[in-house]
């Protein structure tokens, strides 16, 4: 069977062999191999290392100049809690590519491997033909990056030219961040290790607008030191979440304005449960909208957990920039 167009989607962080087979066996049953890279537009993280740019040179790399010439890469954003907005972007892309330039009716599959709920989205797209592939090796993104960071052997699971890359990366000062934030959440998650169950944190975050612009901190520690971040921290074990969002608000921001008005201000809560959406663990939040009147925006002032808040608009807010899922929050609870 042989296809014009064949999709594969992903994060690649790194870009191993698996991935590599996929796309060799892509390259095969079809004319253009779509490659759509995830987690683009991110900030660097353990999680995401290497953005769009670095994939797709270690993509390419593994290939050879007439393999590339077949094979078209894309950044992909996440909508973490808005799946219909994801499913729109990946068939925005894939239209604006296929638009009848191999045939009329150009005949598209998914190729993918189905390994856990993470790759649910492969179920989402029936006017494309599915082809399954298998977990070659058992190769795990996760694997190699925790033997990369902690300075292990990993290129058995690499293209030679990736390993050499690399290998490139740690004289970085890229490298250096991500390693230090690996390092950090490492000894974390080392207090936790003989917890009979898996630990879990519950936080608040306060989404706070006015006039067109959002209260944002920055982040003056790890994880994401130098990130802009809402406001907001742990829950304490003898408060609501009501009160400890106002009083996570007021320590970081100082805002000028009177904690009954800010809680008379909350205009929606939300729960936000990605498990991914924290380094540190499985962490579940709750965000507060508080939305303020007036034509002039509070007057805010550092606290002990931020290193400065600041009034941002609406249209300056990026998400290379954005701790953990705190973009994604915005959207959910902003638009």
């Amino acid at each position: 069977m042989r296809y014009d167009y064949l999709i594969f989607i992903g994060r690649f962080q790194p870009f191993h062999t698996g991935h590599e087979q996929v796309i060799r066996q892509a390259l095969k049953l079809s004319d253009r191999v779509i490659v759509l890279v995830g987690s683009a537009y991110q900030p660097r993280t353990v999680r995401n290392p290497w953005d769009f740019n670095e994939r797709e040179a270690l993509l390419r790399s593994a290939f050879s100049t007439q393999e590339n010439r077949k094979i078209l890469t894309f950044p992909l954003l996440d909508y973490t809690y808005n799946e219909a907005l994801w499913i729109k972007s990946v068939q925005q892309i894939v239209s604006g590519v296929v638009h009848s330039k191999i045939a009329s009716k150009p005949r598209i599959g998914l190729i993918g491997h189905q390994k856990d709920g993470s790759s649910n989205y492969l179920t989402q797209f029936p006017q494309w033909e599915r082809i399954e592939v298998e977990n070659y090796e058992n190769i795990s993104s996760t694997n190699i990056r925790k033997r990369y960071f902690n300075n292990q052997e990993f290129t058995n699971s690499l293209n030679s030219n990736i390993a050499i890359a690399l290998e490139k990366f740690k004289t970085t000062k890229a490298f250096e961040q991500v390693a230090n934030e690996f390092h950090f959440v490492k000894k974390y998650k080392s207090a936790w290790e003989n917890a009979p169950y898996t630990p879990m944190f519950i936080t608040v975050d306060a989404v706070v607008v006015q006039s067109g612009h959002i209260l944002l901190i920055e982040r003056k520690a790890q994880p994401g030191k130098g990130l802009m971040a809402l406001p907001g921290g742990f829950l304490d074990a003898n408060e609501t979440l009501k009160t400890a969002v106002i009083r996570e608000l007021r320590e970081e921001t100082r805002i000028k304005v009177p904690a009954p008005v800010l809680a008379g201000s909350i205009s929606k809560t939300a729960v936000f449960d990605d498990p991914y959406r924290s380094a540190r663990g499985r962490t579940v939040t709750h965000a507060y909208l508080i939305e303020l009147q007036g034509d002039k925006l509070p007057k805010v002032k550092g606290g002990d957990d931020a290193s400065k808040p600041f009034w941002v608009p609406f249209a300056e807010v990026q998400p290379e920039m954005m701790f953990e899922d705190h973009f994604h929050i915005i959207q959910a609870m902003v638009g």
